[in-house]
């Protein structure tokens, strides 16, 4: 084991593309500092004799396009003997991933240092996390039941509905009260009423962009990433076909990030992204947020570099 190691919990290494990746972003940052990599995936990790372990490959980037990185033989390995656990699987938060956190959860309890901490990341959902701060949030009702919807489409005219659980845009509609296929929406999301999705009013200010704020360690960076729906779409997520651009945070965004960032310090979340429309706070991304790249490109500073600093500072 290298003296100084970061054991990443991520998807499949093969469905990742580094040119855009966040978690690669971070890793090229560990790398250039002499860190030792380890890559496994949920379905690596495993209790054995109450030791939180996991089946890990040494892991080297390379400056490749195609070949961009080299595994090693997996190798079983306790995970309090990594320097750090970064966990950055994508979501959905499903049963596989709420194990996964619990596994996480046991290795912590043996000493294991795990980012971000595994217990927020099954206690704070990112949708509903916003709603901590109802001061910041746009008016918002999560249901299973079509009438308890409707009367919430009824009151404010046209909605945004969304599934608790996905990620990147992923089942995102908007709605009006005139909509004829309300019903079918609900019944796609919820499985006729088995699961409740969230619903929030529109926010015109859609049209000029949705923000994403990276927040380490409780504080905003300097500048954002706005991501522009496609011709026709309310969603701007990059994963969605939105356009992007980066530019200095403004004051309203700042405070927003300023109210959430100790409550982010208080449960052990290192890296998060505040998703935000006009001044209105939509999402609190805790999971695998991303960004890095775009931001770091167009402002000249390393986010993955600034990431592993934080986090070497934390365990020290």
């Amino acid at each position: 084991m290298p003296p100084v190691s970061i054991a990443f919990v991520i998807d499949k290494i093969e469905s990742i593309k580094p040119y855009k990746d966040s978690t690669v972003a971070m890793m090229k940052a560990a790398q250039n500092r002499g860190i030792g990599l380890f890559y496994l995936t949920i379905d690596d990790l495993f209790i054995e004799e109450n030791s939180a372990k996991a089946a890990c490959q040494k892991l080297t980037l390379t400056d490749d396009k195609i070949d961009w990185y080299w595994l090693e033989e997996k190798r079983d390995f306790e995970l309090k003997d990594f320097t750090v656990i970064l966990m950055r699987k994508d979501p959905p938060v499903d049963k596989r991933f709420i194990h996964a956190c619990y596994m996480l959860e046991h290795a912590v309890r043996s000493g294991a240092k795990v980012l971000n901490n595994p217990t927020a990341l099954i206690a704070l959902n990112e949708k509903l996390y916003a709603g901590f701060f109802p001061d910041l949030c746009p008016a918002t009702t999560i249901s299973s039941d079509l009438s308890v919807l409707k009367k919430f489409l009824d009151t404010h005219g046209k909605i945004i509905i969304k599934p608790l659980d996905a990620m990147g845009g992923h089942g995102v509609f908007m709605v009006d009260k005139n909509d004829v296929n309300f019903e079918v929406i609900w019944e796609l999301h919820t499985q006729r009423g088995s699961y409740p999705v969230i619903a929030q009013e529109f926010i015109p200010a859609i049209t000029d962009g949705d923000k994403r704020v990276i927040v380490i360690n409780g504080k905003a960076f300097g500048h954002v990433l706005v991501r522009n729906p496609k011709a026709g779409s309310i969603r701007g997520n990059i994963a969605a076909g939105g356009t992007t651009f980066v530019r200095p945070i403004n004051e309203t965004e700042q405070k927003i990030c300023d109210i959430v960032g100790p409550s982010l310090i208080k449960n052990g979340i290192l890296f998060a992204g505040l998703d935000i429309i006009g001044d209105r706070l939509i999402e609190i991304n805790i999971t695998s947020p991303t960004g890095l790249k775009e931001i770091s490109a167009a402002c000249g500073t390393d986010l993955g570099d600034l990431i592993i600093g934080e986090i070497l500072d934390q365990v020290k």
